[in-house]
């Protein structure tokens, strides 16, 4: 690998030229001088800014471009910020990791988010961690591959993934990552128990999310879905963040990553859609995607009704959705050229499925970005489905009808809003002048 951890580059960090000054034999300063730096809020500001600009600078003259835009971006007050809302600055930097010599040991751009992630300031490791379903989805897609051996290496993508998955390592200091799960027998603040509970805390029952994590010093192919994995744990403790771009990428490559062989991603939209209807009439507002006369049951009718195979390609279908959904067409063409099928075990899926529930669900959400997600959820389901994986079953399953009951409420509600009477020209009272008390 051409990025060890301790490695001389071409574009030292601000970090590193202050640790070699530090270590020169200098007299020390004063502790009332060093406290008073250390304290003041505007010094930390002004550092922090000016480390944003010299790293923003320095992609400048990495990208293809005349330097314009993200010069301008360095000088905002903001700079990390201003390029992580910049579309212009997205697209630049979205050519540079999808070009087909990129990912390599001597790729400038992987390098550049290498030492960038080795920074202190959050606003750069965030900037790093928002390209990161980019940068993992082209690795992955790439790795499994056919034609995997045309591409010259991925060390590149490899040491920033292993960059972030070290910082993991070290914030969990060895232990599992595990979850309290609540026991219904003992009372709690939303409801008590029949029975008269036991005093048994040894009844207590905790789930293991992740197990501690190894150090690594490559990526090893039987180590890869831990790592990657990892690194979408990081990407998750951010994705409140994140800009809609770097979760709309994610969205697309898990949509891709499920595959082309499972064309019973809509199943249970369907089985539900039937029970509903054969029960009290009612259907949500999502059915309508996913109606049996509608081309999108079972794969084996078209959207205009014609019969066609079972072998369909998945990926054009979810264009089609995506289109009738109401996102963007360009973003949906998008999905046939971003990832391929990769196998999927659960310490890959659960941070996947993990960042899809935010996608869906997060309440500063565009409609964009929670389409893209329940399309890419009904294609995991039905990948889960295809491999018999009974735990990605069950969440993928829970965030399908959580989604359908959300859509039901939504229509529900713009039905209401749409048939409530206008009172446009009921007449009212004239309203009575206020007045104001003043006291001498």
């Amino acid at each position: 690998m051409d990025f060890p951890h301790n490695h001389s580059t071409n574009f030292p960090s601000p970090s590193s030229s202050s640790t070699s000054s530090s270590t020169a034999r200098q007299p020390p300063p004063s502790t009332a001088t060093t406290s008073t730096t250390d304290n003041d809020p505007m010094h930390s500001w002004w550092e922090s800014v000016s480390k944003q600009r010299s790293r923003i600078l320095s992609l400048s003259y990495l990208l293809p471009s005349d330097g314009t835009t993200l010069s301008s971006l360095a000088d905002s007050d903001r700079p990390a910020l201003s390029l992580l809302s910049s579309p212009a600055a997205y697209s630049l930097i979205s050519s540079a990791l999808s070009s087909p010599t990129s990912g390599s040991g001597s790729d400038p751009f992987c390098q550049w988010l290498y030492e960038t992630f080795q920074s202190s300031d959050p606003h750069l490791r965030l900037l790093v961690l928002s390209f990161l379903p980019l940068l993992s989805g082209t690795y992955l897609s790439r790795i499994h591959t056919s034609d995997s051996s045309s591409f010259p290496s991925f060390s590149g993508f490899e040491a920033v993934l292993l960059a972030v998955y070290s910082s993991e390592v070290k914030s969990r200091s060895g232990k599992p990552l595990v979850v309290q799960i609540p026991d219904l027998s003992q009372p709690s603040l939303y409801h008590a128990p029949r029975n008269k509970p036991a005093d048994d805390r040894s009844r207590q029952s905790v789930g293991l999310l992740s197990p501690p994590l190894e150090p690594h010093l490559a990526v090893k192919s039987t180590k890869r879905a831990v790592i990657v994995g990892t690194a979408l744990d990081c990407y998750y403790k951010q994705v409140s963040q994140m800009p809609a771009w770097s979760k709309l990428d994610f969205c697309t490559f898990a949509a891709a990553w499920a595959g082309q062989d499972c064309p019973c991603r809509t199943k249970l939209d369907g089985d539900d859609l039937d029970h509903h209807e054969s029960g009290n009439g009612n259907s949500n507002g999502h059915d309508h995607f996913f109606r049996k006369d509608s081309g999108f049951s079972n794969g084996t009718r078209s959207r205009d009704g014609d019969d066609v195979g079972t072998e369909d390609d998945v990926i054009k279908d979810v264009v089609v959705e995506m289109d009738n959904l109401g996102i963007n067409k360009e973003d949906a063409e998008n999905l046939e050229k971003k990832g391929v099928r990769i196998p999927l075990p659960w310490e890959l899926l659960r941070p996947v499925v993990t960042i899809l529930g935010h996608c869906l669900f997060g309440p500063s959400n565009s409609q964009d970005e929670k389409d893209a997600a329940s399309i890419a959820i009904r294609c995991l389901y039905a990948r889960a489905s295809h491999d018999l994986a009974p735990q990605a079953k069950l969440a993928l399953q829970s965030l399908i009808r959580l989604d359908k009951s959300a859509r039901a409420a939504a229509k529900a509600a713009a039905t209401v809003v749409a048939n409530a009477p206008s009172n446009a020209n009921t007449p009212s009272k004239a309203k009575k002048p206020e007045i104001l008390l003043v006291s001498k």
